[in-house]
């Protein structure tokens, strides 16, 4: 963990109020791995730094996925190639993939897909099978197939219906479980609230990590007001996660359907406006 400036390279809009940024971050890329977040001064004195999750990392660039729902985060996506950013991080700890696993089923709703792309890409590259499974609320929020790997697997739900599975992304889950091996996922708390109950239910026994998104205030474990409950006690989000197992999450009520965009938190830390 450091603090360092990044100089804005690149900034694309790939959906509606959707940009990727990308950075030159030098050394500091190295340790970007997904599933870890990058921690930004936005703006004026007035806000707090906001975590970002890595969408891709790779030589001395980050790639940071990030949605306009608020002040903090409207900020860094209007910034244009030659500004510079205030950073801190890589902090957290991040997805690892399991070595003795080929089958990798994926699981992103709404923005929340950000560190899952990385992590596909790790995965192909050795040789492992990749089903990634989307949600949005409509199709003009489902990323882009064009920005994956063409050996991924790309399974697609909306709320409307108008493209793919119309209904919730953890509908498609079921019928691919028992394919996969390890199971990763990141998005509203809700949408892996019914991840978490499903495999429970049908494969008690398989791994799955899930990124988690909370509020973060001071991101080095200082403040703890990020901790979350689980079954080892209140661990917090920015240094024990974002990444957890998931079976050891204690979720407080059930899970119940979520529009996995359009203003709702999705996304390990993305949701931090």
């Amino acid at each position: 963990m450091r603090l360092f400036t990044a100089r804005v390279t690149g900034n694309e809009e790939i959906m509606p109020k959707t940009h990727i940024i990308t950075l030159d971050a030098g050394t500091n890329a190295r340790m970007a791995t997904p599933g870890r977040f990058i921690h930004i001064q936005c703006g004026g004195a007035t806000l707090l730094r906001r975590p970002m999750s890595v969408y891709r990392a790779e030589d001395d660039t980050i790639e940071l996925m990030i949605r306009n729902v608020g002040e903090g985060s409207g900020w860094i996506t209007r910034r244009r190639p030659g500004d510079d950013l205030d950073c801190l991080g890589p902090l957290g700890r991040g997805f690892h993939l399991d070595r003795n696993a080929r089958n990798l089923l994926m699981v992103g709703g709404g923005y929340g897909v950000a560190p899952l792309v990385g992590l596909a890409e790790q995965a192909v590259a050795q040789g492992m099978n990749v089903a990634l499974a989307v949600g949005a609320a409509t199709a003009r929020y489902i990323f882009p197939s064009r920005l994956l790997p063409d050996a991924v697997e790309y399974l697609v739900a909306t709320d409307d219906g108008s493209v793919g599975h119309a209904g919730f992304v953890t509908n498609l889950v079921p019928e691919r479980l028992a394919w996969a091996e390890a199971v990763y996922a990141c998005g509203p708390v809700p949408m892996m609230h019914a991840l978490a109950s499903i495999m429970w239910t049908q494969a008690p026994a398989k791994p799955g990590q899930i990124a988690m998104e909370e509020r973060m205030g001071c991101a080095m474990g200082v403040c703890l007001g990020c901790c979350i409950e689980t079954t080892k006690g209140p661990l917090r989000t920015c240094t024990e996660g974002p990444v957890f197992d998931i079976k050891q999450i204690v979720w407080r009520n059930e899970p119940t359907p979520v529009r996995a965009e359009l203003g709702e938190p999705a996304g390990a830390v993305n949701g931090h406006r």
